[in-house]
């Protein structure tokens, strides 16, 4: 008897993350850990669950991913767009509470290179008239 899996893949700053969702207890692993003690501030742990909770499908699916690249914040942000997408993938007719949700949109910012001739990418040196 094969399971329903459905995969998806999400993106955020420099993180790419792949999720799987499956139906199950409720359980949700980042890398291999539980995701509250991958992710460890409660908001990006929060913000990850996001599409589960707008749903209503906290405890019906065991969502297991694969997170690399950026920080913690880029990952939780990786992990909800792939979360959202698989979900989609899973139902479809879940794509009006997503989409009003904000969670199928690509965050597309990314980090602005920096400039010669300055200390940061928009920060200038000091100038000085004499």
């Amino acid at each position: 008897m094969e399971k329903e899996v459905y995969a998806a893949t999400g993106r955020r700053k420099a993180s790419v993350a792949r999720a799987v969702l499956v139906k199950g207890d409720g359980s949700f692993t980042i890398n291999g850990k539980n995701m509250s003690s991958y992710l460890t501030r409660d908001p990006l742990a929060a913000h990850a669950k996001e599409p589960l909770i707008a749903t209503e499908l906290v405890d019906k699916l065991s969502v297991s991913c694969k997170a690399r690249g950026g920080g913690l914040s880029g990952q939780a942000g990786a992990v909800r767009l792939a979360v959202a997408r698989a979900l989609l993938q899973m139902n479809p007719s879940l794509r009006a509470i997503l989409r009003k949700g904000g969670f199928l949109t690509r965050d597309a910012r990314e980090v602005e290179r920096k400039k010669y001739g300055q200390p940061k990418a928009r920060k200038r040196f000091q100038y000085s008239k004499r």
